[in-house]
């Protein structure tokens, strides 16, 4: 078999083995059986079957707990593995047992994983979690020790023949793996309490430390001010070529640099997925040198490679890799030379702006560096005001931070009072993208499009050819769904997505880019396959500030 075949092999083994060992003690057979083997061939006590039962069910959990390591080839995972097969293996092989199912599939897990070794090569993430597993598993095993002691502690004699405190704490000890210590209970609700509160300590001790040890860090991405100096390099050399260039230079991205520096890639780690934005920086000749080194710091540590919003060239290069591609939608650009207000297709922009001029709002169009620091200030907190969440949305198309030398702010104000806010950074030397569109939600509508169109109108005395606007998802889904004639299939997608529109601007976006006339860029994701595309698809809500995984259980897992 290939690497590639002998690891999906392995991995659903290794499920299967964890599997198999749950249900070998959970299934009433599996107990009888267990209890049994263990009984007879070792000779042990009734509390020691117990304890054989509780290390089964932890290690058939960890099994399928490390499933996910080995697909993405972790070395820790292999090692971890190894021994809970060889673990398994012990627990279930004997004199009269050595094909049991558990038992004959851990060894030939076993053996396969020493076999193929050499697959298993990613290293652990640059932020691991062994020290965090150390400490969960110590406060937990502590935790339901000082627990149980108090329990026996503060226990009346009716209830539980007076231990000192050696007894006492040898029974919070025993009892953290099931097994019944020197304590002589009177009623059984107390022994079945302690035994209760042992084995949830001592069971989440495991499965916890095992999570933390397992799961993929996602190391604090920090571009240097040498690094930013590059890519501003790459970029006056080859800004002109895509409109999400300038958005590489956010803070929270980590970067590749080809071997000759002639091009680069900018990504984030988020949930085992490296997400890259956009298209590789620089001469597109030397793209691939980048995409191999953003590879190999991928194989390296067994993340899921995955890139947001790139062009049709970009997703042609990244394809070569044997990379899948989807269309996920299209960018908005409005050519500068031929925007008008004029025409029938415009009405409705005409109308807002004439609607909104009558109404007080006047705008202003000015590079970032004409404005003073205090103002600058405001109009940061205004933005932040006018938010509408805690989280600032945007990864691949949005920079995070106001001010930018190049970048051009646009404001609308009413009354000498700001009440909408546009941000365009550079894209290249004769093209803006939109980055922050704000407004007071106090504002009249048409506010945004009167911003809008004056930048456009302004767009050629700064030396502007075009203009990105908002990404539009899934357009050629609304509008296949919606022509005369349209499929069952077109009409669903449409509806679904007109559905998902309430609670992310898919729709919203869609129209109100289209009310500008622009011509459409296709954008693509690219992912290794169908069944990392979940883990992808986390990885990238979450990176867009969209959603993804719980804010709250991730703040509590990091505590």
């Amino acid at each position: 078999m290939t690497g590639a075949v002998s690891v999906v092999v392995i991995t659903w083994v290794t499920r299967l083995v964890g599997l198999l060992t749950v249900l070998s003690v959970v299934l009433p057979l599996g107990r009888r059986g267990m209890r049994g083997h263990v009984a007879q061939w070792l000779t042990l006590p009734q509390e020691a079957t117990t304890a054989a039962a509780a290390v089964a069910v932890v290690t058939g959990v960890l099994l399928m707990m490390l499933a996910s390591g080995l697909r993405r080839r972790k070395r820790r995972a292999w090692q971890l593995t190894l021994a809970a097969s060889l673990l398994v293996a012990v627990s279930h092989v004997g004199l009269r047992h050595l094909f049991g199912a558990p038992g004959l599939v851990s060894v030939a897990l076993a053996v396969a994983l020493l076999v193929n070794r050499r697959y298993f090569i990613a290293l652990p993430d640059p932020v691991t979690g062994r020290w965090r597993a150390v400490r969960v598993f110590v406060q937990l095993v502590v935790a339901g020790l000082l627990i149980n002691f108090t329990l026996l502690t503060v226990a009346p004699a009716r209830l539980l023949t007076p231990l000192n405190f050696q007894d006492r704490f040898t029974e919070s000890a025993l009892a953290l793996i099931g097994v019944s210590g020197p304590a002589e209970f009177h009623v059984t609700w107390l022994d079945d309490l302690v035994a209760s509160i042992g084995l949830l300590f001592g069971l989440g001790a495991v499965l916890l430390a095992a999570y933390f040890l397992l799961r993929s860090a996602e190391p604090a991405p920090h571009l240097s001010e040498a690094e930013k100096e590059r890519l501003r390099t790459l970029l006056a050399r080859h800004g002109e070529r895509d409109s999400l260039g300038y958005f590489a230079l956010r803070d929270d991205k980590f970067v590749v640099f080809s071997k000759t520096g002639k091009a680069a890639v900018t990504y984030r780690v988020i949930a085992g997925a490296a997400v890259a934005s956009g298209d590789p920086l620089g001469d597109s000749e030397a793209w691939p040198g980048a995409i191999e080194e953003f590879l190999d710091v991928c194989r390296r540590y067994g993340w899921v490679p995955s890139v947001m919003g790139c062009s049709e060239l970009g997703a042609t290069v990244w394809a070569r890799y044997g990379l899948d591609v989807l269309e996920i939608g299209d960018e908005a650009i409005v050519d500068v030379d031929t925007f008008t207000l004029d025409g029938r297709a415009m009405r409705g922009v005409r109308q807002a702006v004439s609607r909104t001029r009558r109404a007080g709002y006047e705008v202003r169009v000015r590079q970032a560096d004409e404005i003073d620091g205090e103002e600058r200030a405001q109009l940061e907190a205004l933005a932040a005001h006018w938010r509408g969440s805690d989280t600032e949305r945007g990864f691949s198309m949005a920079l995070g931070r106001m001010g930018d030398p190049g970048a051009v702010i646009v404001t609308a104000e009413q009354q000498g009072q700001v009440r909408g806010l546009l941000q365009f950074v550079p894209w290249g030397r004769h093209g803006l993208s939109l980055d922050v569109m704000r407004r007071d939600r106090a504002a009249d509508n048409g506010v945004n499009e009167l911003m809008i169109s004056e930048l456009l109108l302004t767009a050629r005395e700064r030396h502007v050819k075009h203009v990105s606007l908002n990404f539009a998802a899934f357009r050629k889904l609304m509008e296949q769904g919606q022509r005369i004639g349209a499929g069952p299939v077109a009409r669903l997608s449409a509806k679904v997505l007109h559905w998902a529109s309430r609670w992310v601007q898919i729709e919203t976006l869609y129209r109100f880019n289209a009310k500008f006339q622009p011509r459409w860029l296709p954008r693509y994701l690219v992912y290794p396959g169908v069944r990392e595309l979940p883990r992808v698809g986390v990885a990238v809500f979450e990176a867009e500030g969209l959603g993804g995984r719980s804010r709250w259980l991730m703040r509590m897992l990091r505590r």
